[in-house]
């Protein structure tokens, strides 16, 4: 029996094993390294789609439900929550490891292999607020693989897995800042020897990235902090934020959908002074499009983040809304999450008495890791650091198929 080493992202997913000497990287869609943590539980044809087919049918306007950034609600109360899906009462927890059952399916057919154990990636800290959240999201993903039919399942921290992957000599800190989580391991190599000497997490990543950006160019179209009135008298105060916040959260987006949310929209388009971004708000609500702003928002980073000018287009909604999005603005919103991640860098040094003179180099792991401004915030911590990228996307996966070896 072999071991498949898996790397279940917040945003991605990859499956890895030994190809003789080489980790070897199995596709798991199109011949694409990576399969995007998605689920699309689809009404009409009462079945469950993966990766990019789910993203689609979403896109389309096929009727269901869908789902992404599973992994945050790991140590939740929403992870256990009952639901009724495709008139079966389901857990999200359920929903991942059928994901995971499909990820081992298509890695044993493409290499004739049984797969019966994992090694898969976790974050230092799910949760680096609550220890028992931590712990209770461990729970939680260990019975999902065990759900999925892996016998056995080991976790290796994922930037520790990076670190095996990263053919750097000297002393380097592993920077992998993923979807959910940014995560850092302090280690010596010496020759083909890699010696962990620390590792530290922090319950932070692209999704909050992406929330932050909603919250600050996207929302106000749909009335984030607009005034509305009251039912009797001429005051007025904002929109309630938590729909708003929950509409931003990548996890939270299917359960806006609730009758009684609407009728609360609908109410704030009644009492507001400009009804228009209420209008919009409602509309989002009934046609199910809160994961299309979320897509948009996205693009919107990679786009301001790659060139001086991205935008973010929000036309799916309304002909010609949306906005564009200067680096500077994007910078200036994520700066302060980027000051955390350094902060935090030099926490791992720190706490095992390293100088941050002493550190070679940096090497980025995670999509995440490729934002101008993390990399400027880690350039002024470690001044006299080289930076060095990897393959981002499959370093975590590459460590885990040699540590599964």
């Amino acid at each position: 029996m072999a071991q498949l080493g898996l790397d279940f992202g917040t945003s991605n997913t990859a499956a890895g094993v030994m190809a003789g000497k080489r980790p070897y990287v199995i596709p798991l869609e199109d011949g694409n390294d990576t399969l995007p943590t998605a689920v699309f539980v689809d009404f009409a044809e009462r079945k469950y789609t993966y990766g990019s087919a789910a993203a689609r049918a979403m896109r389309d306007g096929a009727e269901g439900r869908f789902m992404r950034a599973l992994k945050s609600i790991l140590g939740t109360p929403l992870a256990r929550e009952p639901r009724r899906i495709l008139n079966e009462r389901i857990t999200l927890i359920e929903i991942i490891a059928r994901f995971l059952a499909e990820i081992r399916s298509r890695a044993e057919a493409h290499t004739g292999l049984q797969f019966d154990s994992a090694l898969s990636g976790r974050p230092v800290r799910f949760h680096s607020a609550s220890d028992e959240r931590d712990q209770q999201a461990l729970r939680d993903l260990t019975d999902a693989y065990r759900m999925a039919g892996f016998k056995h399942v080991d976790f290796l921290p994922e930037p520790e897995a990076a670190a095996l992957a990263a053919d750097v000599q000297g002393r380097s800190l592993i920077v992998d800042i993923g979807g959910g989580t940014s995560d850092f391991t302090l280690c010596d190599r010496r020759g083909a020897d890699t010696d962990v000497l620390h590792s530290t997490g922090l319950r932070l990543g692209g999704t909050d990235f992406d929330k932050a950006m909603s919250l600050g160019f996207a929302m106000p179209l749909f009335g984030y902090e607009a005034p509305i009135g009251a039912e009797l008298g001429s005051r007025t105060h904002s929109a309630p934020k938590a729909l708003f916040h929950d509409l931003a959260s990548w996890e939270k987006i299917p359960f806006v959908y609730e009758p009684a949310t609407l009728r609360e929209v609908e109410r704030w388009t009644r009492l507001a002074p400009d009804p228009a971004p209420f209008e919009r708000l409602q509309d989002v609500l009934q046609s199910h499009l809160g994961h299309d702003i979320a897509y948009a928002v996205e693009a919107g980073k990679i786009s301001a983040n790659q060139s001086q000018t991205g935008r973010i287009d929000l036309r799916v909604i309304e002909r010609g809304l949306g906005m564009d999005l200067e680096q500077d603005a994007l910078r200036g919103v994520l700066t302060v999450y980027a000051e955390q991640i350094a902060a935090q860098a030099l926490e791992t040094l720190s706490d095992v008495d390293v100088t941050p003179e002493t550190v070679d180099h940096v090497v980025f792991v995670g999509g995440s890791s490729l934002l101008g401004a993390v990399r400027a915030a880690m350039a002024k911590a470690l001044p006299q650091a080289r930076q060095v990228d990897t393959e981002v996307f499959t370093a975590v996966v590459h460590g885990l198929a040699l540590a599964a070896k």
